[in-house]
């Protein structure tokens, strides 16, 4: 027999766990008391661990092959060192340069000029190239459209204006640029090809950021299209290119084996200069890019290497810092002046205080 007081079907431990007042008997009063639910599993990661399951929670995998968890439950973050390792991330080679843009031209391009592209001009460029790319170094390259139109050279040709002529002359690097990335594929380097203006069909267009990352998983990116604007050449391309994908020097690779103190076609004494300053360029009106080219480099302090393309090996010299060619940038002597300049003014504020 229950003892006394006792309900059927109720012990004494259920009855610590009633509840005080009684169960609603009606849905209205049901709804009127707001109901309490089970907290989220992921909301009770939020209270704060004691130090044993900190350590727990932070010890490694076990060696059975379990990971740790904390309060039952996989953590949510992966170690911090997973977050550090890219799976395309490549170690830094002991070179000059790590990342650089080669400036081709379309008469380069044209070689004996008996056909618009030479063959084997294209292959030469790259197998040049991809002995560097395998090196661990970033290879971006822009064209040059000269050895099929021209457009400087074509405005006010049968009413040609100048703006049309540009935009057939951006066309004509596109072609340029297909070709060449066709010859570098054919030999096993990744090629994309980027232009200024929609192509869609045929290439990408150009995207900063999508550029980097195509360069940081060691695939040659080539730029055509010029900038997509006409009054532009593709010297101001490459060093607009240069400056946008962080890259550190200009390569232009030209007919020549660098920069001459006077015109060799006319001066057979002409003597090659080694070292040139950007001021030397623009006062001496030195005809290896366009001023707008060079004062851009200037402002960004972005040297340019001008050699020969035809002499076997240059490429991968000029890409690897070898010396070859003339080096374009600021020299000793221009720093000097610099520092003296600054000394002076330091003087000069020093007197006026």
């Amino acid at each position: 027999m229950p003892a006394a007081g006792a309900v059927a079907g109720v012990t004494p431990s259920s009855l610590l766990r009633l509840p005080s007042s009684p169960a609603p008997s009606s849905p209205a009063a049901s709804s009127a008391r707001p109901r309490r639910r089970a907290p989220h599993p992921l909301l009770s990661l939020a209270t704060t661990p004691s130090r044993a399951s900190f350590a727990a929670a932070a010890a490694p995998a076990s060696d059975n092959g379990s990971a740790s968890s904390y309060g039952n439950q996989t953590p949510l973050m992966p170690p911090f060192s997973g977050l550090m390792l890219d799976e395309g991330s490549r170690s830094k080679k002991p070179y000059k340069w790590q990342r650089v843009l080669l400036k081709v031209s379309g008469e380069a391009l044209a070689g004996d000029h008996t056909e618009n592209i030479d063959p084997k001009v294209t292959m030469a460029i790259a197998r040049e190239v991809a002995s560097v790319t395998k090196l661990g170094v970033e290879v971006a390259i822009v064209v040059g459209g000269g050895n099929i139109f021209r457009g400087a050279s074509w405005a006010g040709c049968s009413g040609l204006d100048r703006s049309s002529a540009d935009y057939i002359g951006m066309m004509a690097t596109v072609m340029n640029a297909i070709f060449l990335q066709a010859t570098m594929e054919s030999i096993g380097i990744p090629t994309r090809v980027q232009t200024a203006f929609r192509i869609s069909e045929v290439a990408e267009p150009y995207i900063r950021r999508r550029a980097i990352r195509h360069l940081e998983k060691g695939r040659v990116v080539i730029f055509a299209a010029g900038t997509g604007n006409p009054f532009f050449t593709t010297d101001t391309a490459a060093a607009l290119r240069c400056a946008e994908i962080n890259a550190e020097v200009v390569l232009k690779a030209t007919n020549v084996d660098g920069v001459y103190d006077a015109d060799p076609k006319r001066e057979p004494n002409a003597r090659i200069l080694e070292t040139v300053s950007y001021n030397e360029v623009i006062s001496r009106d030195l005809s290896v890019m366009d001023m707008t080219a060079v004062t851009l480099c200037q402002e960004n302090n972005i040297p340019v290497v001008v050699f020969n393309l035809q002499n076997t090996g240059n490429i991968a010299k000029a890409i690897v810092g070898e010396k070859v060619g003339t080096f374009i940038g600021c020299t000793r002597n221009q720093d000097q002046s610099a520092e003296g300049a600054l000394d002076q003014e330091k003087v000069w504020l020093s007197s006026d205080e």
